[in-house]
């Protein structure tokens, strides 16, 4: 099956082909801007390769609650030439394909789940910590949604006495995205994570607020894997510190064979930087299994 696949993220739209084995043919980057200028070439380019179905993971928050009266739209996103962008109609009525449709994250938590990490695995929970910080939930094996979807990079944390400078985010001093997100180690040392990889207090602190992330996390999903994906964690350094961390905070509450071995539970991704594209191909894949 010739699958289209669309990650959509808040600085760049990544369109590709592929198939539903999770294999890319080619893929392209168009810069994100506004929706009039970023959307057209990436029609075209699905236009001119003749695919079956499109698969779209993209940025939130997005309605991904099939029935209601805003499915398919972007809503209130701080890139403000996108809030109530009906992406899905937009695609839908350009090319006439089935359509499956998700945030970027549980995009990218399919893509392990598929592919990946966390394959064969029926709980599993997969945040990506770059620009923002946001989590895909794959639960009773299929992807969580509620009112809504996950907005677990907004949960609330204790500030450490240690922080400098506390959040970026607008709406809560004490959330994960605005205490670990790039932009917030950015303002906190005045440099971006990838030239502060010396520095040990910024991997203590960082690795302090992601463990208390991921302790909720455990008590409140007890998935079977983390996956930890983004950009901030390239740091590989960041990996045994939130380990150790998180045993610590468990504290011997929990004792599963899971948690034994924390090398095996909290994983780096394993697809490249590709599990956003691979989760929308399967996407994709089953839009069309639902078409049937």
């Amino acid at each position: 099956m010739r699958i289209g696949a669309l990650e959509g993220g808040g600085t760049k739209m990544v369109c590709a082909v592929g198939d539903e084995t999770g294999r890319i043919e080619e893929q392209i980057s168009i810069p994100t801007t506004t929706p009039d200028e970023t959307i057209p070439p990436m029609m075209e380019y699905f236009r001119a390769r003749n695919i079956e179905a499109l698969g779209i993971a993209m940025f939130g928050p997005v309605d991904v609650v099939e029935g209601s009266a805003n499915y398919g739209k972007i809503l209130n996103t701080p890139k403000l030439a996108w809030q109530g962008c009906d992406v899905l109609r937009a695609f839908r009525d350009a090319l006439r394909v089935p359509i499956g449709l998700d945030t970027d994250v549980n995009g990218s938590c399919l893509g392990e789940v598929t592919y990946g990490a966390a394959k064969g695995l029926d709980c599993v929970v997969y945040y990506t910590i770059g620009t923002g910080v946001g989590a895909g939930i794959f639960a009773g094996g299929k992807l969580l949604h509620g009112m809504l979807h996950p907005e677990a990079g907004h949960i609330l944390l204790r500030v450490s006495k240690k922080d400098p400078s506390g959040s970026v985010c607008p709406f809560h001093p004490n959330c994960f995205e605005g205490l670990c997100s790039g932009p917030s180690i950015e303002k906190r040392w005045g440099k971006k994570a990838v030239e502060l990889k010396d520095r040990p207090e910024v991997w203590e602190l960082e690795s302090d607020y992601i463990a208390q992330a991921l302790v909720s996390v455990i008590m409140l999903l007890s998935p079977q894997r983390i996956i930890l994906g983004g950009g901030v964690m390239h740091q590989e350094q960041l990996f045994p510190m939130i380990r150790k961390k998180v045993h610590r905070l468990i504290n011997g509450y929990l004792q599963t064979p899971e948690l034994e071995d924390m090398d095996s539970y909290i994983v780096p991704a394993s697809l490249c930087d590709n599990q956003g594209i691979m989760g929308a191909l399967r996407l994709g894949e089953l839009a069309v299994r639902k078409a049937r």
